[in-house]
């Protein structure tokens, strides 16, 4: 690898710090790269195998992995496979001596932040490693925020969810009210109670939720798709 000075990444604060996972069974590899992540302040783990790494504790905070393509037994495209089964879905990235087309092509189908031929500058690694680590904390806020609407949406009752359902198909109380044999005003409190259990003030947040949510909107059952 060739040494530059490098910038730190610029990951979203976390309380926890970003980790770097670098399997390799090079430990001359493992060795340089660990001390160029932490020289930006970063957190690794080393593995020299995907066996330790499958057998070992993962971060439960932002990290990538920083993954040889050619290891002896399970290749490196081989544990990706087995990660996305496992639904771990760290970024990668992957480094080889021996990468080809065909090699990169399938790494990046799989959703790889990167390929990079040995020997690469450690400009090039630290750019794909932010880029990873930005990505994981992306995703990691995002899912938060799925999981705190889904919270939401189980406080309510099955006929304020049906109503949840017609309303953000774009029904008014009145025909919401014939559909479901109630009075109209009885429609309007729980429209009343919904909005408020969903925390929104507006028809147009509601809606945005309950398609974050994957909620049918054109059903009075309103399933979760």
């Amino acid at each position: 690898m060739t040494r530059l000075i490098s910038k730190g990444p610029g990951v979203a604060s976390s309380a926890q710090s970003p980790v770097v996972m670098i399997v390799d069974d090079d430990a001359a590899i493992r060795a340089s790269l660990d001390s160029l992540f932490r020289s930006i302040g970063l957190e690794t783990r080393l593995f020299s195998s995907p066996s330790e790494l499958l057998g070992g504790t993962l971060p439960d905070g932002p990290a990538c992995i920083v993954l040889d393509i050619r290891l002896p037994g399970v290749s490196g495209l081989d544990l990706q496979g087995q990660l996305t089964r496992q639904g771990i879905d760290f970024p990668i990235v992957f480094m080889t001596g021996h990468g080809d087309i065909p090699m990169s092509v399938r790494a990046m189908k799989a959703g790889a932040v990167d390929f990079l031929s040995k020997p690469f500058r450690d400009q090039d690694m630290l750019d794909a490693v932010t880029l990873a680590l930005e990505r994981d904390t992306q995703r990691r806020t995002q899912s938060a925020a799925l999981d705190d609407l889904r919270a939401q949406y189980e406080t309510l009752t099955s006929r304020e969810r049906e109503v949840m359902g017609y309303v953000t198909a774009g029904l008014m109380n009145k025909q919401v009210a014939g559909l479901m044999e109630l009075s109209e005003i009885t429609v309007k409190i729980h429209r009343g109670n919904v909005m408020r259990k969903m925390g929104v003030r507006s028809l147009a947040d509601l809606v945005r939720k309950a398609e974050a949510l994957g909620v049918s909107q054109t059903r009075g059952n309103t399933e979760q798709t």
